[in-house]
């Protein structure tokens, strides 16, 4: 199993960032620089945290080692044995005991692996979250028409943000030499910037932590009110609709600076191709309306209009990329938000029903397996909602909230190694002392993936206006998906030393003389910058205290209602009339699904009862024509009187008409679909509006074939 284990986790680690990528990104549209660049790095911040507990039980197994070399065999124990009833206490002869095997653990990393790999996964992370992940956010973000002209928008856009750090790293580096004490190596160099960049992390890290430690419990406290739920869903839709109806209005306007870009542009002018561009980009409803009203035949030195530059192009083209993204996230948005508060609606409604069978008001939109009908079935699915689920998420809340109070407990006296109290490091010390390297590497992996699970929902929550937002079902942009990966790249290295801390890993925080895990000899000594290792990395973490109080109590939110920004604040009459509109708004949405609903049920029971009658008057018209045909044939050989066979003719052939007629009555007759959105109060404008595909409208287009004949 020597190395088997590092070779499992990299390639299960390696699929769990490929699937969380494809939840939040679309392969189909995305540039391929994109993809990579953000899985790159998801997939090493996620491979961290998992070969971390590894590199742990390793670590153990060597100052096992060390202690069995420097004791040798056999150790002396020479306890005090004290006699009270005599009064008076005898030294005891020396027993003689011996220490126990060092067992080498089951994902044992032979030497010299881990050091590499770590250094190896480090830099590459660090060159993408201060080099390569800025310059391609701000490529994916240009509007440029080519290669060329997007590399020189990063670069510009970039120069600022390159320039500030060569000048503080230069000035820090001029200080450094100038000064006659301080006689730096590269290696001291290099351990100053890792530090400066952990600082930076965990200065954020903390603030990140804090919000997490206590939402996540009490979002799945609250998951299990359904009453709390489905009121905060409203106030949820009513937002989200003004998102919506912004989003709309800005395509519009957009779409309107393209048309008339597009209208003055004809086709043989020079800029024509970046026309071309930016309207494969918009939708497809607004390319063709700009197709019908365009003349391509029109030549552009016929009129003399004001053109714009290629530099207002590119401009255009940079804001229809935004638009079109944003509003078809805000339309996928509003469906699943409108699927969630119909279904919270259906558990609200099931929860009083005594047959114990869930009941949908409306047949679900997403594919299910073949095993669901089998497995899940209503009553399974009525015990799950209605009763088991609320008291799931509960036990969950409460044992979440208690690991939130041991974290904070533990940032706040880690630094005591005599006693010790960080509540982490006892139980790994436990561990430690009978060798159970399985129970020491899933307490590290349940305690890294937990202070992970805070952090990163948190950054999968936080939304900075509308330029960052990660927005689930492949709804994504470009700028978004590498701005986590900045911050994926930035946090989990502090996050890991946090851990390290805790844990008392770390010689730099625990003043112990032990072996150091391979993940804190690449990070260099913190001793170098004593103030940081003995102040800031210490008392720091302490503010996670204040935070989580904050947190508790909504302090944010409420500043941010304050403000303006609109959040969910019980006691507030803006969230209040925020939540009747959201009720509203879902109570009109689930008319007009039922409006919907109820026609296609009429147009399956018009051809379930009249597909037969179709079939029987195709089979009598091919019936006719043949019969026509032979009739034909007869009358050209046989010679017929000129009086009868003419009115038999006559006769015939105004009765194949009735029965034509009759059959186009029955192929045209379709049930009328009474929606509100066709019907409108002029009534002249029923006969001016465009019929759409797929939408029955009324049979006066039939009738009026089959009275032209009376």
């Amino acid at each position: 199993m020597s190395g088997a284990a590092l070779g499992i986790e990299i390639v299960v680690v390696f699929f769990l960032a490929l699937f969380l990528l494809h939840r939040y990104a679309d392969f189909r549209k995305q540039q391929r620089m994109v993809l990579f660049g953000t899985l790159l790095a998801w997939y090493l911040c996620f491979l961290i945290v998992f070969i971390l507990p590894l590199d742990i039980s390793t670590t153990i197994y060597k100052q096992c080692k060390i202690d069995h070399e420097e004791h040798g065999s056999v150790s002396l124990v020479t306890p005090l044995i004290s006699n009270q009833t005599a009064g008076n206490s005898t030294m005891a002869t020396p027993t003689k005991s011996v220490p126990k095997v060092c067992y080498k653990p089951w994902s044992y990393i032979p030497d010299g692996i881990m050091p590499v790999f770590w250094r190896v996964v480090y830099w590459t992370s660090q060159c993408l979250t201060w080099l390569l992940l800025p310059f391609m956010q701000s490529y994916a973000r240009s509007g440029g028409f080519s290669i060329t002209g997007k590399i020189k928008t990063a670069l510009i856009e970039n120069a600022i943000y390159y320039g500030t750090y060569l000048l503080i790293f230069g000035s820090l580096l001029i200080y450094v030499a100038v000064h006659p004490q301080w006689h730096l190596s590269w290696y001291e160099l290099q351990t100053i910037g890792i530090t400066a960049a952990n600082t930076w992390g965990l200065f954020l890290l903390v603030l990140l932590l804090g919000y997490g430690l206590v939402e996540i419990p009490r979002s799945y406290w609250n998951a299990s009110r359904q009453g709390h739920l489905l009121i905060k869903t409203y106030f949820k839709a009513a937002k989200l609709m003004t998102e919506k109806a912004d989003a709309e209005e800005n395509l519009e306007d957009v779409m309107e600076e393209v048309r008339k870009v597009q209208e003055s542009i004809k086709y043989n002018h020079p800029l024509r191709k970046y026309i071309d561009t930016i309207l494969r980009k918009c939708p497809v409803e607004y390319q063709e309306k700009m197709g019908r009203n365009m003349d391509d035949y029109e030549d552009f030195d016929d009129k003399q209009n004001t053109y714009p530059s290629e530099k207002n192009l590119v401009k255009l083209h940079k804001q229809v990329i935004y638009a079109v993204q944003r509003h078809n996230r805000t339309h996928v948005q509003w469906q699943i938000l409108l699927q969630q508060a119909m279904h919270l609606e259906d558990v609200a409604k099931n929860e009083t029903s005594s047959a114990h069978q869930f009941v949908h008001s409306f047949p679900s939109t997403e594919p299910t397996s073949w095993l669901s009908p089998y497995l899940y079935t209503p009553t399974v699915e009525w015990y799950w909602e209605c009763l088991l689920r609320q008291w799931f998420y509960r036990l969950l809340a409460v044992l979440l909230s208690l690991f939130s109070v041991g974290v904070v407990w533990s940032e706040c006296t880690f630094f005591s190694t005599r006693p010790v109290l960080s509540l982490f490091a006892v139980f790994i010390q436990l561990a430690e002392r009978d060798y159970n390297y399985l129970y020491i590497e899933m307490a590290c992996f349940i305690t890294i993936f937990f202070l992970c699970t805070c952090v990163y929902s948190t950054v999968f929550r936080i939304r900075v206006f509308n330029y960052y937002y990660l927005a689930s079902h492949h709804q994504t942009d470009a700028y978004s998906l590498q701005f986590s990966g900045m911050l994926f790249c930035r946090l989990t290295p502090p996050l890991c030393l946090n851990f390290l801390g805790l844990i008392h890993m770390d010689s730099a925080i625990s003043h112990q003389l032990k072996e150091q895990t391979a993940y804190t000899s690449i990070m260099g000594s913190m001793r170098v910058l004593s103030f940081i290792a003995n102040g800031f990395y210490i008392y720091y973490p302490m503010l996670i205290l204040l935070l989580c109080i904050a947190t508790y109590f909504s302090l944010g939110t409420r500043c941010l209602n304050l403000l303006g920004f609109q959040q969910f604040v019980g006691d507030n009459e803006m969230t209040s009339d925020l939540i009747d509109e959201g009720k509203e708004l879902i109570r009109r949405e689930k008319r007009k699904r039922q409006r919907t609903e109820d026609g296609e049920n009429r147009r399956r029971e018009w051809k379930e009862r009249y597909g037969n009658t179709r079939e029987d008057t195709a089979r009598n018209r091919n019936r006719n024509e043949a019969a026509e045909m032979t009739e034909t044939n007869y009358s050209d050989t046989v010679p017929i009187p000129n009086t009868s066979p003419n009115r038999q003719a006559k006769y015939s052939r105004t009765g194949r008409g009735t029965e034509r007629d009759s059959i186009e009555l029955l192929e045209d007759a379709e049930p009328l679909d009474f929606n509100a959105e066709t019907l409108s109060d002029d009534p002249l404008e029923a006969d001016s509006t465009r019929h759409v595909p797929g939408r029955y409208l009324s049979m006066s287009s039939s009738r009026s074939r089959i009275f032209d004949d009376v």
